[in-house]
């Protein structure tokens, strides 16, 4: 397994464990992920786990130079990205698929409505990664036939908890804010919500879903 490493600025580095998105590349994710949870490196202040790279960003103060600890970094981490994880369970999201751009999609697609219904909520999914805003989840894999490039005009407003296809993914948006994706569904659940941290919780405990975790979406209607 290759496992490679630049430095990302003064203070960061960022490891590459995989060359494609896809099982395996999420199962060394969730392997580095529980590593820096478990056992985090001097100086380390926050990772941002990515479809195929981590982010590792550290405290001057305590380490000036990240290149010095790199190489260490990269055997411990080959080390444990070669452990086999047992699955996420899968976490139920309700929807009701009565989304914008539903309709669109599925003439676009030479579908009916049901047919895109049934194709998007048949899969289990995996997150493979939490980006764009607080909690988003980029969910794989979107059965192709579904594959949907994003809109030629964003939104300047997307509702929070829109369930959207850009690409090969589906998501769920988890703030109201300008989006680019084809919404088809909308899920009651609020998806990332800053009450459930701090000072009430840990402040993971914001976001309703984590990289590594397992989706599948019920239909409400």
């Amino acid at each position: 397994m290759t496992l490679t490493w630049i430095p990302y600025g003064p203070h960061a580095l960022l490891f590459r464990f995989a060359e494609r998105v896809g099982e395996e590349a999420l199962a060394r994710q969730r392997g580095l992920v529980a590593e820096l949870e478990r056992n985090p490196p001097a100086g380390l202040v926050e990772f941002v786990p990515a479809f195929t790279t981590i982010l590792l960003e550290f405290d001057p103060k305590i380490l000036p130079d990240p290149k010095q600890a790199a190489e260490g970094l990269r055997r411990r981490f080959k080390a444990v990205a070669r452990a086999k994880l047992p699955a996420a369970p899968a976490r139920e999201i309700p929807l009701r698929y009565d989304g914008e751009d539903l309709e669109a999609l599925a003439k676009a697609k030479q579908m009916s409505v049901q047919e895109v219904c049934e194709l998007h909520c048949a899969p289990v999914y995996k997150v493979y990664m939490l980006g764009f805003s607080p909690g988003f989840p980029y969910l794989g894999d979107l059965d192709p036939r579904l594959h949907t490039p994003r809109l030629a005009s964003p939104r300047p407003k997307v509702q929070a908890g829109s369930v959207a296809i850009g690409g090969e993914h589906t998501g769920i948006y988890t703030v109201d804010s300008p989006g680019g994706w084809n919404i088809i569904a909308h899920t009651p659940l609020k998806i990332f919500d800053p009450a459930r941290g701090e000072p009430n919780g840990p402040e993971r405990a914001m976001f309703l879903l984590q990289p590594g975790d397992r989706v599948k979406f019920v239909r409400l209607d």
